[in-house]
């Protein structure tokens, strides 16, 4: 029996069981036992000769942005719209067939587009080359998920991405669980919480970590989680990625729908072929990234507004030891303390040090330690000293007595 036979066999068992009391310890145990399943099947075959062709591009930019879909939902003509790219938009399913990039300017920034082909239900078993689709997806920062406006009342195309997407081993819109997980040698398992467990307690965690074959480990629980974050910190493979849900095609639909639409959570309705919407999307992708403008001031001089120096969680950090890095790699550790003007400081100006948090539209003037020399090493020229004499003359050593 094939992995994926045996993932059909546990999820038909899964649906097949009544949720109670009596049944979540097995119910616990079938998702680990799934969830191994799953990683194996996103491994490489073992013996597989040469490199699989992706679709994966360079870097560019301050941010990357993938767009996730069905066929024929509008996702490269979208991409043509924000980007001016040229990608083959027809009325028929999969026009797109590899990864086409595009380049968002935006506030001053540069933001990677891509336009991945689309996906189809299945797409984590390998149907319609899903699996290399959702790999490049784990490589960006923000996901828009591209929907049909008029088939959103059933709303079967999100559950049915969404699911595919945990399939894969990402996280739409979550936070890493609060649980400290380590291995060791020997000692046996460690179990600890700092909250009151409400969905799981140790008999559950003791059968998950044997369906893992973990005998000896160290867990701390900090928050009240399930059995799928405990899964998931077990795996240690998972992507935690900001996701956008993008309803195109608003122009077909009433005001109502529209309206009941943008109140959605992360939800976002425009219309490419009417144009609508698309700057109040630009601005929720732009905060949903969390990218952080900051400017430059030399002392005694006004500051530079024409370049800032783009900064990000995801790549880097916000504070002003990560702004300093920008500049010039040893900055940070010359550093004595920096001048803020903008929303992060109390006062015009601030002097701040290295842990500062920084907020978009930022004004930073660097001030550096001042070098004292303590010898002549580092010196030049003729300021340099090449003599091994002591400077004093009475650490001179008094030269023996000439013999007659």
């Amino acid at each position: 029996m094939g992995v994926l036979e045996k993932i059909k066999e546990i999820e038909l068992e899964m649906s097949r069981t009544q949720k109670n009391k009596a049944t979540e310890y097995h119910l616990g145990q079938l998702k680990a036992k799934l969830a191994k399943l799953r990683t194996s099947l996103l491994e490489p075959a073992k013996g597989s000769s040469g490199e699989g062709v992706g679709f994966d591009v360079s870097r560019y930019g301050h941010g990357r942005v993938a767009l996730i879909g069905f066929p024929s939902v509008g996702k490269s003509t979208l991409l043509s719209t924000l980007t001016g790219t040229d990608s083959e938009a027809a009325a028929y399913e999969f026009t797109t067939l590899t990864c086409i990039p595009g380049v968002i300017h935006y506030n001053d920034s540069k933001i990677q587009l891509l336009d991945l082909p689309g996906i189809i239900e299945g797409a984590s078993e390998g149907k319609g080359r899903g699996r290399q689709v959702i790999a490049v997806a784990k490589s960006s920062d923000l996901i828009m998920m591209v929907l049909d406006a008029s088939k959103h009342e059933s709303d079967n195309h999100r559950q049915i991405l969404t699911r595919e997407l945990e399939a894969c081993g990402l996280r739409l819109n979550k936070t890493p669980p609060q649980i400290y997980f380590k291995k060791k040698k020997s000692g046996g398992v460690t179990f600890n919480s700092t909250v009151p467990l409400t969905k799981i307690d140790e008999k559950m965690v003791n059968q998950i970590l044997y369906e893992y074959k973990l005998h000896h480990c160290e867990l701390l629980f900090r928050e009240d989680v399930t059995v799928d974050d405990l899964i998931d910190t077990i795996e240690g493979n998972r992507k935690y990625i900001r996701c956008l849900y993008v309803y195109n095609k608003a122009d077909i639909i009433s005001l109502e729908e529209v309206d009941a639409l943008m109140r959605t959570p992360n939800s976002v309705a425009i219309s490419c072929y009417m144009k609508l919407g698309l700057e109040y999307l630009m601005e929720r992708v732009w905060d949903a990234m969390g990218l952080v403008r900051v400017y430059t001031k030399k002392a005694g001089h006004k500051p530079d507004f024409s370049q800032p120096i783009i900064l990000s969680e995801d790549r880097g950090g916000t504070q002003v030891e990560h702004f300093c890095i920008q500049l010039h790699r040893d900055l940070a550790k010359q550093l004595a303390y920096a001048s803020v003007w903008g929303t992060s400081s109390k006062h015009y100006p601030q002097r701040c040090g290295a842990p500062h948090q920084l907020e978009d539209e930022d004004v930073v003037q660097v001030v550096k330690k001042k070098k004292v020399q303590t010898d002549n090493s580092e010196l030049r020229g003729r300021f340099r000293c090449t003599s091994d004499e002591p400077k004093r003359i009475a650490d001179r050593v008094k030269k023996a007595a000439l013999k007659t």
